[in-house]
């Protein structure tokens, strides 16, 4: 008598039935985004006090055009004080000596702690404290009374107050001087993320410090700094309105202003402002697109996987040196 000790074939298992996984919530946030939308484009088609025609009409005038130019000037020279004088405070931050950190703090201190529009008001008014404004020995009529010669003056050149300490360049010294403290933090962070063996590599080839710092340091720590400084960057733009209350009659607030407040149409001028300053942020974020992806090269997460094959080629004798390569 044969036992049969083969086993059964087993049978084939049917397809799986997929079942796509429902997500009702999104069409319903679908469905309120739409509403929303809609009412809002109701809202600026149907509402007539926003006043298309005479916007339209107004924000291309040569004032307001003026005001435009002003405003991207104003923008441009407060930035270059702004990072320009970052970088020193940054470096003088970081440096070993007590008292240039100590500065260098002290600045940014106060700097970061009072608004923009209280610095811009306080330097519109600087000319209270100077009728002239002159450069020379400190002290000179009492170190001249002193030795009892009278009236002595030792001053070499000077200026009127009103001649220099003009409405745009108290707002561009008020906005420069503040970003300042803010662009030292943000170039201090990008130094010091900066791998410290870079820079004992560089001390090691005879460079000095300088050296070290423009072609070794900077060079590596744009990538962390582009990306803040083009948030100051659209940030300052903003700012430059509260130059209007300094007064600076050529910026781009102060005539869009002065149009409403003229015509009794304030509210299409505001959106006449919000437009302009829309358009002006855009091109803002497209240069800090492609400055961020030229100092963002080599640390990519393609770049990562191309050094990661050349590590795994090193290691196993230069095998996947091809595939590195590729």
């Amino acid at each position: 008598m044969s036992v049969d000790t083969g086993t059964p074939a087993r049978a084939r298992p049917e397809p799986i039935q997929a079942v796509p996984v429902r997500h009702p919530g999104r069409w319903v946030a679908v469905a309120v985004i739409a509403v929303l939308t809609a009412m809002f484009v109701h809202l600026l088609v149907t509402n007539k006090a926003f006043n298309w025609a005479f916007m339209v009409d107004e924000m291309f005038r040569p004032p307001i055009i003026a005001g435009l130019r002003g405003t991207i000037a104003l923008l441009v020279t407060s930035m270059v004080i702004g990072i320009g004088l970052g970088i020193v405070l940054a470096v003088m931050r970081l440096s070993e000596n007590p008292i240039l950190r100590g500065v260098s703090w002290v600045y940014t201190w106060f700097f970061r702690a009072v608004p923009r529009l209280v610095l811009a008001i306080l330097f519109g008014n600087l000319g209270i404290l100077w009728a002239r404004i002159e450069f020379g020995l400190p002290f000179d009529r009492q170190i001249g009374a002193l030795f009892g010669v009278q009236n002595f003056e030792a001053r070499l050149f000077g200026f009127t107050a009103v001649e220099i300490l003009t409405g745009f360049v108290a707002g561009m010294l008020a906005l420069g001087l503040s970003e300042a403290a803010y662009m030292a933090e943000i170039v201090r962070a990008g130094i010091q993320s900066v791998d410290e063996g870079q820079t004992e590599a560089a001390q090691a080839l005879g460079m000095s410090r300088g050296q070290i710092l423009r072609r070794i340091v900077l060079p590596q720590a744009m990538r962390v700094i582009v990306p803040p400084t083009g948030n100051e960057t659209i940030a300052m733009l903003k700012d430059t309105s509260l130059v209007s209350f300094v007064p600076v009659s050529m910026e781009l607030f102060f005539q869009l202003r002065a149009v409403g407040s003229r015509t009794f149409q304030v509210f299409p001028m505001l959106v006449a402002a919000t437009l302009w300053y829309l358009a002006l942020t855009s091109v803002l974020l497209v240069g800090q697109y492609y400055l961020e992806r030229h100092f963002s090269k080599g640390f990519g997460r393609s770049e990562r996987a191309r050094q990661r094959l050349r590590d795994i080629a090193a290691e196993s004798g230069g095998n996947a040196s091809g595939t590195a390569e590729r």
